[in-house]
């Protein structure tokens, strides 16, 4: 479990770190450096996960958010611009619904909440991107309301995200081209 506390210690940063349970710049900027550095310390943890090889994580609550974000966050950095970005996507939505089901969501701090919702977030469904509002909106924080409630829209009008189109080899609408011209239409 060495690699559990690994992957939480560099995401959210060690529980003592004065840094703890807040936002990190790192998750939400777009970072080569950060891209590489994600990639040379878990890239093989991703892999052997994918692989079906990490499942006792998910019998705890730290390897749950670990799994969560080996699955979700950090194939956006290995991966960035490609379509194995989004692979593992289903993966990381599973183990959030476990996490709620199993109870341990509740014991987590708004950071670490944050990333159990977010693969909910990411879902192109339009049933989890109600979830996602909703435990956005249970968090009562108005930023991820707000973001929550951007991604629900794009999902309620076009029942995908326009801006993964290019990377999946989808052929973007009229209407889909137009909102991508738009400030603020990919995330």
């Amino acid at each position: 479990m060495d690699r559990v506390q690994d992957i939480l210690d560099f995401w959210f940063l060690p529980e003592n770190h004065p840094e703890f349970g807040k936002t990190r710049t790192e998750w939400f900027t777009k970072n080569l450096e950060f891209d590489i550095q994600v990639k040379s310390l878990f890239l093989p943890d991703l892999e052997a996960a994918a692989a079906g090889y990490r499942l006792v994580w998910t019998e705890s609550m730290k390897g749950c958010i670990a799994s969560i974000v080996l699955f979700d966050q950090f194939p956006r950095n290995i991966f960035r611009n490609s379509k194995r970005a989004f692979a593992t996507d289903g993966k990381a939505l599973e183990i959030s619904r476990h996490m709620i089901t199993s109870g341990y969501f509740g014991d987590l701090n708004l950071v670490q909440k944050q990333f159990v919702i977010l693969p909910f977030e990411h879902s192109e469904n339009m049933d989890d991107q109600k979830q996602a509002l909703q435990l956005f909106t249970d968090t009562g924080n108005d930023n991820l309301i707000s973001y929550a409630q951007a991604h629900f829209d794009i999902i309620e009008k076009f029942g995908r995200f326009p801006h993964r189109n290019k990377v999946l080899e989808r052929t973007s609408t009229p209407a889909e081209e137009e909102f991508l011209k738009q400030p603020g239409s990919s995330f």
